[in-house]
């Protein structure tokens, strides 16, 4: 009995040993895996300087052109609509007439104005005859000072009413001019407000011409982020509709003063009443994107 105690007692004690054995080396593996995965006890100077800032800017844009692309044309002058010579697509150059206005009215005034100042200008050649040889006469003492007044107040209203017809020439000349509007840059007819037929108030827009050569990428910026923007950084554009396509754009404007927000933004989680620093990007290589699209932008600090 004595001897079977004993063999279990030494059984029991070295089943105790492995177990601490196990406990030890347990213990090992977790301390190595925690300063593994969990880096090392004492903080690095890496550490200290807490979550760095992301390297992306996220914003949202649109398609827009460069100052002076984009020119909506009307008339100075009012009138009825007689043709249009270009629709909507249409390619122009600068110099091309676009449209015209019905001067008919206007042009039978310039013609009877002009008629009038070759009448009085005839007239005017008359009176100064008459003036010099009263002139003459009077210094002869032929005629006294009541008649060279006489003729020298009749010269000088015909001429007066010359200049009057004169400025009438003018003034009718310019309207009929710019009944005839043409092109003031070379570019795409993208919009066609009237028709043929129709009476246009003075300044009324027409059309609107686009050179879409030119064009480039307004993105709404957060105010948040408008200290991380630079110049000349780097910038990837991606749009609904075009999956698994992107395109290359670089910073090219940044602007001195953050505006009210104009886009609602497409992700709900955006803030919609922030401000936002409008940056200008230029492309770096041709887009299949219209006009006024909207865009999602990457701009890599």
């Amino acid at each position: 009995m004595w001897s079977e105690a004993m063999r279990i007692f030494e059984v029991i004690k070295e089943r105790k040993a492995l177990l601490v054995l196990v406990a030890l080396g347990a213990g090992v593996f977790g301390y190595e895996w925690h300063q593994a995965t969990k880096g090392p006890l004492i903080p690095t100077a890496a550490a200290k300087q807490g979550p760095q800032p992301p390297t992306q800017i996220l914003a949202e844009g649109r398609l827009t052109t460069y100052t002076g692309g984009d020119v909506t044309v009307g008339s100075e002058v009012g009138g009825k609509l007689r043709r249009i010579h270009v629709k909507e697509h249409d390619a122009v150059k600068a110099g091309d007439v676009l449209f015209e206005l019905d001067v008919t009215e206007q042009r039978a005034a310039l013609a009877e104005a002009s008629a009038r100042v070759g009448e009085i200008s005839a007239e005017v050649e008359l009176l100064k005859r008459e003036r010099k040889r009263s002139e003459q006469l009077f210094r002869d003492d032929v005629v006294p000072q009541a008649e060279l007044d006489k003729t020298t107040f009749a010269a000088r209203g015909a001429e007066q009413r010359r200049a009057s017809f004169a400025a009438s020439v003018a003034r009718l000349t310019a309207i009929v001019e710019k009944a005839r509007v043409t092109a003031p840059i070379a570019g795409t007819v993208t919009q066609r407000y009237a028709d043929e037929g129709e009476i246009m108030a003075p300044g009324a827009p027409l059309l609107t011409i686009t050179d879409l050569s030119k064009l480039r990428v307004e993105a709404e910026v957060g105010e948040f982020d408008a200290g991380r923007v630079r110049l000349g950084a780097k910038a990837t554009l991606r749009a609904e509709g075009y999956d698994n396509q992107s395109w290359q754009a670089t910073v090219e404007e940044i602007p001195e003063r953050v505006q009210a927000r104009e886009l609602k933004p497409l992700d709900p989680s955006r803030p919609v009443d922030t401000r936002v620093l409008l940056v200008k990007l230029r492309l770096l290589e041709k887009v299949p994107l219209k006009l006024g699209q909207r865009v999602e932008v990457e701009i890599v600090r």
